[in-house]
């Protein structure tokens, strides 16, 4: 019995921003030895079209949805078994049933292992999910899966799941709900010491949900000398004692949630937190005196944003010399608040955009109050290509406390920069999925 577990692409190219999905780490490591499995990742290489395929497991994104389905359909035609999972089938189960056979809703663990269970014994149920949230004490991955890729040099880790906070635009609450779980310190410490990259990106969506067991794993990684990256929430800018611990143990980048720099959208949004008690310019000081480099993310496309929104957003990370930056109009994914928000509102321009053939990488998706959905996506271009362009680039790179610190740093700056440079050039206005069929081979 052959098993192909699968990442599927935006659409049919190569991308060089990869990072190793986690995922198939851990279910590869929860199946059984007699069960042989391959592992393909279509951001890095071509999918085959393998006859000697009997179950294929698919981790679905809504962006990657139609790409997804077209891949389970092929398989499908050829006679093998498809299993989706992640966030997307998770929301929408019914729509992921009309391409696969079964749907694995929430965390796959414990699920994964009756659903291979039901599989051999000819019982497969429509989905399944694991019978109550468990601990994630002796998680255990199989990176084996990873050899050959050519993912980013860094080492992906997991300390928690879950996040205290409730945005309106975030699926993460609808996923997990309240429950937010943290791994063992001695566990993520015994892991990290088994890894072959000195770098590691703790894939959380916000590794500080609790201060105090995040203060427990900082201290534990001072002495393993590694340097780390994460995601956080600007506010962690407020505890002097964390910011110490971020530079002593080895922080050298944190992708942080800005989202907008109007704080009547951060009210709409539900993030009014953020600048609750200190404003973003006094936290982002704070972070890049500890050395962190910020990669800031922006959306776009409240009720307060205008044209003039881009220009300011923009000028605001470049004169801040933010590492890197993301720049995205305001996508309603199925699961959160404000998809069933702009539904209500009568204001999405697609029934699915996930699945609609017009769509482009890029698109607004609704109609925005302060500007048309032209201008939401024209403008949201013009920053990514303002912030990516060489001009910008060399004036972020001269700062001594961040992105100048050592010349590893230095190089880590220009490399990460080019590589953001020609992604945002390459994907903006692509179709999601591919019209070309897989080719018949063995993987």
């Amino acid at each position: 019995m052959k098993i192909a577990f699968v990442v599927p692409n935006l659409f049919q190219s190569r991308a060089y921003d990869a990072i190793e999905p986690l995922v198939f780490s851990i279910l590869a490591a929860r199946t059984p030895e007699d069960m042989e499995t391959v592992f393909w990742d279509e951001r890095k290489e071509v999918i085959p079209l393998d006859p000697s395929v009997s179950l294929l497991a698919v981790t679905v994104e809504t962006h990657t949805a139609r790409r997804a389905y077209q891949i389970a359909d092929q398989y499908r035609a050829l006679g093998a078994t498809v299993v989706f999972g992640g966030h997307h089938p998770t929301f929408m189960p019914e729509e992921a049933l009309q391409h696969c056979d079964a749907v694995v809703l929430g965390d796959a663990e414990g699920a994964w292992e009756d659903l291979l269970a039901d599989f051999r014994a000819g019982t497969l149920k429509s989905t399944y999910r694991r019978k109550e949230v468990g601990e994630l004490a002796g998680l255990r991955m199989d990176r084996s899966l990873y050899r050959g890729k050519g993912y980013v040099p860094a080492s992906v880790v997991q300390y928690g799941r879950g996040c205290k906070f409730t945005c309106e635009f975030c699926s993460i609450r609808a996923f997990y709900g309240s429950c937010l779980r943290q791994r063992p310190v001695r566990e993520v410490v015994a892991e990290i010491e088994a890894l072959k990259h000195r770098h590691v990106f703790f894939v959380d969506d916000n590794i500080f949900v609790d201060r105090d067991k995040a203060k427990e794993l900082l201290n534990a990684l001072v002495p393993l000398k590694v340097t780390w990256s994460c995601q956080i929430s600007i506010d962690i800018a407020q505890d002097p004692e964390l910011v110490r611990l971020l530079e002593k143990s080895g922080c050298n980048g944190a992708l942080v949630g800005f989202e907008s720099l109007n704080p009547i959208n951060l009210k709409q949004m539900k993030k009014g937190w953020g600048l609750k008690r200190q404003d973003y310019e006094t936290s982002i000081r704070i972070l890049q005196d500890a050395g962190v480099m910020i990669y800031g993310s922006f959306v776009f496309g409240y009720d307060a944003d205008t044209p003039d929104s881009f220009e300011e957003t923009v000028e605001f990370a470049i004169r801040n010399r933010f590492f890197l930056g993301s720049f995205a109009a305001l996508m309603p994914t199925p699961g959160t608040q404000l998809y069933d928000r702009l539904r209500d509102e009568k204001r999405l321009l697609h029934d699915k955009w996930w699945l609609d053939p017009n769509f482009r990488y890029g698109d607004a998706a609704f109609e925005p109050r302060g500007m048309t959905a032209d201008q939401l996506t024209e403008g949201c271009h013009w920053a990514r290509t303002q912030f990516n362009s060489l001009s910008s680039i060399n004036r972020r790179f001269w700062d001594r406390r961040t992105n100048l610190k050592n010349l590893h740093r230095a190089a880590f700056f220009l490399g990460a920069n080019l590589v953001f440079r020609r992604e945002a050039r390459v994907k903006h206005g692509k179709p999601l999925g591919s019209v070309a069929p897989l080719v018949q081979g063995k993987g």
